[in-house]
């Protein structure tokens, strides 16, 4: 699962899931629940912490793009 990246990202850059969760309207217990990966966020949710954070759906579930040659 991809809530640890999540959860790496928060504390990377020194935010509670509090602060998170006002900046992004997210309930606190769903950012805890995403980070503790006993579910999986929706595509919306990602798109708010992406947008929040300033980095792509990608970079938020740690996914690496090998070949970009479709």
């Amino acid at each position: 699962m991809f809530g640890n990246e999540i959860k790496q990202i928060r504390i990377s850059r020194n935010l509670t899931q509090t602060e998170v969760a006002k900046a992004t309207g997210l309930p606190q217990n769903t950012i805890s629940w995403i980070e503790s990966d006993k579910g999986i966020a929706n595509i919306r949710q990602c798109v708010a912490l992406a947008d929040y954070y300033g980095i792509t759906l990608d970079e938020l579930i740690g996914r690496e793009i090998k070949n970009k040659n479709y």
